[in-house]
């Protein structure tokens, strides 16, 4: 290991290469790992992209709630792609090296989307809020100049912490390691191998994650107790069948996705296993990304007949 942090150094004690633990050390299972996840990360291309140009395309499909489903497949395309296809190349060669900036720029993109996943998640929880409790004021409220204002804060403040994020913790020295104990570079395993100061990059990973987690979090819990009073009310209970299944599909996707994040950053460091949290990572940047096309869209009425609508053209 010395020989090999000696031939990825400069001068300055600063390495120019990572190498990538993968999901497994194990020969045998290499192969049909590469195969299940290629296998992943074909269905979610597919899944998503048609969801982006499916939403795009449809006239029937020009409502908030598609538009936000829109975006929400462009940031699971975007940080299934930072890291899936990187994943696979690596799972083919003898060392699964990333240059020093290749690490940044992965570890950059994919805060930007998933932390976009977040904001688009509570939008949507904020546009069913709105479509079951003020059904006459739906299209005024959900307007199209709300709904991009909306996805924009959450792109632009996205960026802003990635940005803020991948500069200060690049900026640190990696002089304990160049292994990265993950399958792509994360902010927890490339915190364990820096030798300099990580007391203000902590800090500003912290707050920020719990600033997104529970702020989006609370969104989302106040649009649904609201949604929950406003059902008891309907006095049918096929207008409480139909307001429970156009929030079905959305539940379904919160609880997957905020479980597990819950599950991985907010476990007291002293428990932490990089075994456990590599399968946490996982599920919710190559599993989760490949579900929500379904989870969310093609159970849809809606987006079944869009479907019929594109291939009888």
């Amino acid at each position: 290991m010395k020989e090999m942090m000696k031939l990825n150094e400069t001068p300055g004690n600063q390495v120019t290469e990572f190498i990538l633990m993968g999901i497994t050390n194990s020969p045998e299972l290499q192969g049909p790992l590469f195969v299940v996840f290629l296998l992943n990360y074909m269905t979610t291309a597919v899944g998503n992209l048609g969801l982006i140009i499916l939403t795009s395309m449809d006239s029937h499909l020009k409502t908030p709630m598609y538009f936000f489903f829109r975006h929400l497949a462009f940031a699971d395309l975007g940080y299934s792609t930072a890291i899936g296809p990187k994943m696979l190349v690596g799972s083919r060669e003898e060392k699964n090296i990333i240059s020093y900036n290749g690490c940044a720029m992965q570890l950059g993109f994919f805060v930007i989307f998933i932390a976009c996943e977040l904001f688009i998640l509570s939008a949507m929880a904020y546009d069913r809020c709105v479509a079951i409790c003020k059904p006459l004021h739906y299209m005024l409220i959900m307007s199209e100049r709300v709904c991009w204002i909306l996805v924009t804060i959450s792109y632009l403040y996205s960026i802003t912490i990635s940005l803020l994020i991948s500069i200060k913790l690049f900026k640190l020295s990696f002089c304990k390691s160049n292994v990265i104990r993950n399958f792509y570079c994360d902010g927890l395993p490339l915190l364990s191998i820096i030798c300099s100061d990580t007391s203000e990059i902590e800090l500003i990973i912290i707050t920020f994650s719990i600033f997104e987690l529970f702020s989006s979090l609370l969104i989302i819990l106040v649009s649904y107790v609201l949604i929950l009073v406003a059902i008891l009310r309907m006095n049918t209970p096929k207008g409480r069948h139909k307001a429970f299944s156009t929030c079905g599909s959305h539940l379904t996707g919160v609880v997957v996705f905020y479980g597990t994040l819950l599950f991985m950053y907010l476990q007291p460091q002293s428990s932490h296993s990089f075994d456990t949290d590599k399968m946490a990572s996982v599920f919710y940047t190559l599993v989760i990304p490949m579900l929500n096309p379904l989870i969310y869209s093609f159970r849809n009425k809606e987006v079944k007949s869009a479907l019929r609508r594109l291939f009888k053209k």
